[in-house]
């Protein structure tokens, strides 16, 4: 059996520049020669296998498997979801019941700019993190308060601000799923541990959106609304990450947070109307509202979440069902154990729901078979790039974890003891900063962060979920994201401006994330533990 070595270089300093090579190429290749993700992430998998070898000579027939093992996840755990949400999404679109919503959306906000900034932002731009992730909402909902008067700038930063909470479980809970996948640690454990994060972080975004639309006089005049903008959120997310499961934890926040809002704008209005020249509704001339299309649009979301609740919740043998599983086992010198990678074929996974619940859509959404062959085409053309980048980078991931490089990061990295604590999620800013992805930054580095708990004693579930958090945190500053975020706008290759902008916005609540990490682990650990 293959031993994992702490010290392969026999200097502790070199060993560890020697275990971030990968992760450093792969960085390098983003950010400086702006490489393309997916060939980004397979050259940076290639550079891990060649130091596995090389280094701590695991033998090459090992870590190619390793990183198949990796590769089979990233397919069947990401890009099957991904796949299928880009289709139900596409469906929408297609059947003109997207805008049919998009239109119903704007007429029902108010024309007051604070109440638009956290109505569209927050709760309608949770539902398109929900689906489809990767910088989409910035793409959807940006052009919206654009069209509605606000200036670019300041629409770009309010989207990015606003899509923070939501990144965790974006695309369909594919960022908690890889967690789960590279920690070894129970998928709803995972979701549950991060959620219970996420809904303290989420008590502060629809403030500091009423700051920057009318500074601290926005603040004054909308906080009844900014409170129940949070708590709502909240009230949707965290019951359904933490019982159900990550796949609709966006979904459901969204909504719920959406409904309240409009229902409590039936019975309040703040005193001050602050509106912009051009706060009249969008609207297309040949446009005629159809409240049927809305309807349908409402039916078909509804739909999905039942048939992935009763599919993926802890109640559903289908998840759990597997028919092969390909596993690779090491012993670890650091927890003086086996260690395993390892994959397990389940053809009824959670992409697989929704791929059933977009077939029960179809009716209800009238889609037609031309309507049907586009939705099914789209994806590949729009965002065949992302789907390779969830194989490639879970392949990397695994090599780097099977390897043992991994473990000799954690093995220092445990000297911190509980100031780990503060650096955990500065790791997941970091990794989410220079690659983009908050999945490509749980994948290297959720089972180092697992590591360092398990030998300092930490919660074992506190570490990985500051590290996803601190993730998404980092979007509105991640090249990749800015990129997809600014194409419906005219920062199209401006990016840097935009970072600029919302750099210290990410700050602040990076340090506040930081505080809550240290609140729980000081009066609550035990949540953290299974």
């Amino acid at each position: 059996m293959y031993v994992q070595q702490l010290n392969p270089a026999g200097n502790v300093a070199l060993t560890i520049v020697l275990s971030l090579v990968p992760l450093i190429v792969l960085f390098l290749l983003l950010i400086v020669l702006r490489l393309t993700a997916w060939l980004a992430s397979l050259i940076g998998a290639i550079v891990a296998i060649l130091v596995a070898a090389g280094v701590w000579r695991t033998p090459i027939v090992y870590a190619s498997e390793s990183f198949l093992i990796g590769a089979l996840i990233g397919t069947w755990a990401i890009s099957w979801i991904v796949f299928w949400g880009l289709t139900f999404y596409n469906t929408l679109v297609l059947t003109g019941k997207y805008n049919a919503f998009k239109e119903w959306v704007v007429r029902n906000a108010t024309e007051d700019t604070r109440i638009q900034a956290i109505l569209l932002a927050w709760s309608f731009g949770a539902l398109f993190e929900g689906l489809v992730g990767f910088g989409y909402p910035w793409a959807l909902v940006s052009p919206v308060l654009i069209a509605i008067g606000f200036e670019e700038l300041t629409a770009l930063k309010v989207t990015a601000i606003a899509n923070n909470a939501p990144v965790s479980y974006g695309a369909l809970g594919t960022p908690i799923i890889i967690l789960s996948a590279v920690t070894g640690l129970p998928l709803l454990f995972v979701s549950s541990s991060v959620a219970k994060v996420v809904a303290i972080l989420a008590l502060l975004p629809p403030w500091v959106l009423a700051y920057l639309v009318d500074k601290w006089r926005g603040v004054r005049d909308v906080w009844p609304f900014a409170i129940l903008a949070s708590l709502s959120y909240i009230a949707g997310q965290y019951p359904m990450a933490s019982f159900i499961g990550p796949y609709l934890a966006d979904i459901s926040g969204s909504l719920i947070s959406f409904a309240v809002l409009l229902g409590f704008l039936r019975v309040w209005r703040p005193k001050r109307i602050t509106s912009l020249a051009k706060s009249t509704a969008p609207s297309d001339p040949g446009y005629i509202q159809n409240r049927s299309d809305v309807l349908k649009f409402w039916l078909s979301i509804i739909a999905v979440i039942i048939v992935v609740t009763l599919w993926t919740g802890p109640w559903s043998p289908l998840t759990r069902t597997t028919i092969a599983t390909l596993s690779l086992k090491a012993y670890s010198d650091l927890f003086h154990k086996v260690v395993a990678v390892s994959f397990a074929f389940n053809p009824a996974v959670a992409g697989t729901s929704i791929l059933v619940s977009w077939l029960v859509t179809l009716p209800i959404l009238g889609a037609k078979p031309s309507t049907i062959r586009q939705a099914i085409a789209r994806p590949f053309k729009q965002y065949w790039g992302g789907i390779l980048t969830g194989v490639f980078v879970v392949g990397l991931a695994l090599v780097f974890n099977y390897s043992g490089m991994a473990y000799s990061l954690a093995w220092k990295a445990a000297n911190l003891s509980t100031l780990f604590i503060v650096v955990s999620p500065i790791f997941g800013w970091i990794g989410c900063a220079l690659s983009g992805s908050n999945t490509s930054t749980n994948a290297p580095f959720g089972a180092f962060q697992t590591a360092v708990a398990r030998v300092t004693g930490l919660p074992i579930g506190l570490t990985p979920s500051l590290n996803s958090v601190g993730a998404e945190v980092a979007k509105p500053v991640a090249p990749q994201t800015l990129s997809a975020g600014v194409s419906t706008t005219s920062y199209v290759r401006k990016e840097g401006i935009v970072a600029r902008n919302n750099l210290p916005w990410t700050i602040l609540i990076l340090v506040y994330l930081i505080i809550i990490g240290v609140v729980y682990y000081l009066i609550a650990p035990s949540i953290f533990t299974p």
